[in-house]
């Protein structure tokens, strides 16, 4: 066995927990889910997502989610509550175009979520970046309540 093969799980471990850790705090204040992603999808209609969402995820990490959406045209805003950081309501902005949904954080640790919306399902996948290296990757899918 090389030396670089042994050392890369030990590192994608090690940046995962690193990755976790720092993101941890910010989850608490408002301020980690405050900027826009980016638009890539250009189609101008879609069902209305305002409403409230209950979901799952997997991959790296695995939870449970709530979200609260308020849609004006293809902007998205609302809370979010995840079960790993005490469902603390959490401020978080999206877009919603056509079909298409994205949301995600910002700062060093940045969780972006795109996926796509039928009816009163979506789902998806998410991506924890931090300190430019990737933590973390896997899939989302949720269902509106309300």
């Amino acid at each position: 066995m090389s030396l670089r093969s042994s050392i890369a799980p030990k590192l994608a471990v090690t940046v995962s927990a690193a990755a976790l850790l720092t993101m941890a705090p910010g989850w608490s204040s408002s301020s980690w889910a405050t900027a826009r992603p980016a638009q890539t999808v250009h189609s101008t209609h879609h069902s209305s997502v305002s409403g409230t969402w209950k979901g799952s995820y997997s991959g790296t990490f695995e939870g449970t989610f709530k979200l609260t959406w308020q849609e004006t045209k293809s902007n998205l805003s609302g809370t979010i509550m995840i079960s790993a950081f005490g469902n603390a309501p959490t401020s978080i902005h999206g877009t919603l175009k056509g079909a298409s949904i994205q949301f995600g954080t910002v700062g060093s640790e940045a969780i972006t979520y795109s996926g796509s919306v039928s009816g009163s399902s979506m789902s998806g996948t998410w991506k924890l970046e931090a300190n430019g290296h990737v933590g973390g990757t896997g899939s989302w899918k949720a269902s509106k309540s309300s």
